[in-house]
């Protein structure tokens, strides 16, 4: 492939010369997505719903009114009259709950508000995770492109000294096309490694929630970093907000609980009203009252008593799961930041000294092509390898920050 095909691709990607281009940090990133998601959106409307709940739960019964006049007829004896023969009622009736069942009903839609808040803060927490996880990926696939582009100028070089060599008639032929061969391996390596950055930014932005997905520069760069936050278990219990929910739930269930047991007491009803009779002007006043004799709301009760238990054992699941997810990340922490200080930098610098080595002796001739190809690939594969090991480590450091709570 030609180096003009490259250098457009190269363009493609991160952009021509002179013309403007998006940054973005990864807390750009989060900020967006936490501004525009459309999920988050949805959450924000559903807490709105709640609230309403939560107002209607507060309002008092309305009163009603009563109307009615009766023992009109059309015929008969003695004649019927107008104004003394029909009886006429206007009362109003007031209901009266009893047991404190208005309170108890705030109090209800009032852990459900809370709970839909809390929900809401668990997605836009989900979302930060899944654009920072997105974010290390593509910088990763990123910077492995990067090297790709860079180890196929490196090796044009060699492919140059042997196209020289051959017209000088110092080498081979044979050798020449061993070396172009190796050149358009990297070449189709490159375009792979390409596409994958490609990729890798379109998930980002999805995971940001835009419909749109512009050319962006990632302005971060893989390295390792500070030192990752401590893994504490009772920390990430009080922070984790699938803690909270489940704590929540079960204020949420015993709320449920105290109203079905205020709801097993019959309500009053206060009658006040006026009733003409005969030709007389009277009052009305009465109560009514439901006698509990069958229903004592015994099946509602026993059900919100077995909500609440459920909503326990779900919160010891819920710090079983946490407990693990912290001790999980903490260990593929440590883990991959050994990987990379003990094992791949040490590696990474003898390989490069190795290929450096491999070429000076070639040129020489104190080797043959195969030694020289075989420390370059070596080189390369490590190279490509870090780049991929220090994503996957800020990666499982965001994986760490997320079990432990970590606001975004």
């Amino acid at each position: 492939m030609s180096r003009i095909f490259w250098v457009s691709r190269a363009l493609l990607v991160f952009g021509w010369p002179g013309f403007s281009q998006q940054t973005l940090s990864i807390r750009d990133a989060v900020e967006q997505a936490l501004r525009s998601h459309p999920l988050l959106e949805a959450g924000s409307q559903r807490i709105s719903a709640s609230a309403g709940l939560a107002r209607q739960a507060g309002l008092w019964p309305n009163p009603r009114l009563y109307f009615q006049s009766e023992n009109w007829r059309a015929y008969g004896t003695p004649g019927f009259s107008p104004n003394l023969d029909p009886d006429t009622f206007a009362f109003l009736s007031q209901p009266f709950e009893t047991a404190g069942k208005r309170a108890r009903r705030i109090e209800l839609a009032n852990a459900k508000l809370r709970r839909s808040e809390l929900e809401r803060e668990l997605l836009a927490k989900q979302i930060a995770g899944r654009v920072k996880q997105a974010y290390w990926n593509a910088v990763g696939a990123r910077r492995t492109y990067e090297l790709w582009l860079e180890n196929r100028r490196n090796f044009q070089q060699i492919i140059e000294y042997h196209e020289k060599r051959v017209r000088e008639g110092a080498m081979a032929e044979a050798d020449l096309l061993k070396v172009r061969l190796e050149g358009e391996r990297l070449a189709v390596s490159a375009n792979s490694a390409a596409l994958e950055a490609e990729r890798a930014r379109i998930q980002l932005q999805r995971e940001m929630g835009q419909t749109q997905f512009p050319e962006v520069l990632l302005t971060e760069v893989l390295e390792l970093g500070g030192a990752p936050p401590p893994a504490d278990v009772a920390s990430a219990l009080a922070d984790r907000t699938e803690a909270k929910i489940a704590r929540q739930a079960i204020e949420q269930a015993r709320a449920g609980e105290r109203l079905e047991r205020a709801a097993a007491k019959p309500d009053l009803d206060v009658v006040l009203g006026y009733k003409r009779t005969t030709g007389f002007h009277t009052a009305l006043a009465g109560v009514q009252l439901a006698l509990p004799f069958f229903n004592r709301n015994q099946g509602n009760i026993a059900a919100a008593m077995a909500e609440t238990r459920a909503a326990e054992s779900d919160l010891a699941a819920t710090e079983a799961v946490v407990g693990a997810e912290v001790r999980a990340a903490e260990s593929e922490v440590r883990m991959r930041r050994r990987q990379i200080t003990e094992l791949l930098e040490n590696s990474l610098a003898r390989a490069a000294e190795s290929s450096r080595i491999a070429l000076a002796a070639y040129r020489e001739g104190g080797s043959d092509l195969l030694a020289l190809l075989d420390a370059e690939r070596v080189r390369i594969d490590l190279e490509v390898l870090y780049a991929r090991t220090l994503a996957e480590y800020r990666q499982s450091v965001v994986a760490l920050e997320t079990a432990m709570g970590v606001n975004p």
